[in-house]
């Protein structure tokens, strides 16, 4: 018996480097140009020479004061962008050798990117609240937050669910009449879920019973309940407003010695009843989703949906379940809109907000801590660009509007890396 063997062809390396997979030079690119914008457009030739940016963060109220943070503008960008060139170089380097500098590499370089563009930006108007920028963050993150959680849910039983903006909306408006009839905040509170799950009825009875393309289904209803609110704005609630569209807000409860933490304290816990909920709806989908018999029976229709009806999980019925419970989370986001910020009801005022919740979904790979982290960095994008407006900073105010959406196609494009939706997901299911 003989034995042959093949001679490997001129040039074939047989270390096994031809098989490694290529070199991802997405992050050191941006790395790369972030840390070129800081040292040089804003650092040598952002025109703060001899001007000082300071930082404050006592609310007033706080159990004790901490002092105003005051540096020089241009020195301190300049630091930062020598640092954040050198951790660009890092990147590059650990890019070379096919490794991952670490969860913490991102949000380092964030976090002193962010504190040089500040101090660029405060250094002519010389003060930047800081309390008030967070707090006004995450109370823009709310309807965000919500949305995210709701389209989680509902991804997570393999339903696709285009309609979150819809269901804000919907949500919102409700909440302003049921509160302004009533001339109770909370009635208004209690009925924005309920508009929700409205929605969700006719989602569900198109998706699985009907077998209608979810996203189609989705897109209409948005259409749907867009139409609905603008015709009853424009023929009822602006012909008697005192009645059925008066300012009604939730009050603020702060939680006595949390919400005088400096800083921490009047963000996170001097706050409405609405975002404390939204504490405990994250905390309950996290703990439910993944330590619970519901979430492993979530995670299986939206995976396997035949697998679980083999089992003796009713698939559809759990569908059906789920998405409603999501359709009342988006509602509660809604009433943010109107009795969460004391405004009376508007056109369309979710404003895309729905489709954001989405891209934070995505973003935060379909699970709700990350979701939440993603819907933060939104709020923050959009209450910075709000600040900064106001200040006379010399950001152009066409690009502080842009910001949030800027960041929001950024984020989804390039940096969610590789991410895989449930396996099911968009699959309408027929029983066996």
């Amino acid at each position: 018996m003989s034995t042959s063997t093949q001679t490997p062809a001129p040039g074939t390396r047989l270390d096994g480097a031809a098989l490694r997979s290529p070199i991802d030079w997405k992050y050191p690119i941006v790395y790369g140009v972030l840390a070129l914008l800081t040292l040089v457009f804003m650092g040598l030739l952002g025109g703060s020479s001899g001007k000082s940016t300071t930082f404050s963060f006592a609310a007033g109220t706080d159990l004790f004061s901490i002092p105003p943070l005051t540096v020089a503008s241009q020195p301190t960008v300049i630091a930062a962008g020598i640092v954040l060139v050198a951790m660009a170089a890092i990147a590059t380097w650990l890019a070379t050798k096919r490794e991952s500098p670490g969860i913490w590499f991102p949000v380092v370089f964030g976090v002193l990117f962010l504190a040089a563009f500040l101090t660029w930006a405060g250094a002519d108007t010389g003060r930047i609240p800081i309390t008030p920028l967070l707090a006004g963050a995450l109370a823009l993150s709310v309807p965000l937050i919500f949305g995210a959680m709701c389209g989680l849910v509902g991804e997570r039983s393999g339903i696709i669910n285009i309609a979150i903006e819809g269901q804000l909306l919907a949500g919102a408006f409700l909440a302003a009449v049921v509160a302004s009839a009533l001339k109770n905040p909370y009635a208004g509170l209690v009925a924005a879920p309920i508009a929700g799950a409205v929605v969700a009825v006719i989602l569900t009875f198109f998706a699985i019973r009907y077998w209608v393309d979810q996203i189609i289904i989705g897109v209409v209803l948005n259409v749907l309940v867009v139409g609905f609110t603008n015709f009853m704005f424009s023929t009822v609630l602006t012909q008697n407003p005192e009645m059925w569209n008066a300012r009604q807000q939730l009050p603020v409860l702060p939680i006595p010695l949390l919400g005088d933490i400096p800083v921490l304290g009047p963000v996170l816990f001097r706050q409405s009843i609405l975002v404390y909920l939204m504490y405990i709806v994250v905390a309950v989908l996290y703990v439910a989703l993944f330590h619970s018999k519901w979430g492993l029976r979530t995670r299986a229709i939206g995976e396997h949906p035949k697998a679980a009806d083999t089992v003796g999980i009713p698939v559809n019925r759990n569908r059906v379940i789920n998405t409603l419970i999501a359709g009342g989370i988006a509602g509660l986001g809604g009433a943010f809109f109107t009795v969460g910020s004391g405004l009376a009801f508007g056109k369309e005022m979710s404003a895309g907000q729905g489709f954001i919740a989405l891209a934070a979904m995505i973003l935060g790979k379909w699970n709700p801590v990350g979701a939440v982290f993603a819907a933060l960095l939104f709020g923050f994008a959009r209450n910075l660009g709000n600040t900064l407006s106001t200040m006379g900073t010399p950001v152009p105010s066409d690009l502080l509007l842009m910001l949030p959406y800027i960041v929001t196609i950024f984020a989804v494009a390039g940096f969610v890396g590789t991410v895989r939706a449930p396996a099911a997901n968009g699959k309408a299911y027929a029983k066996q």
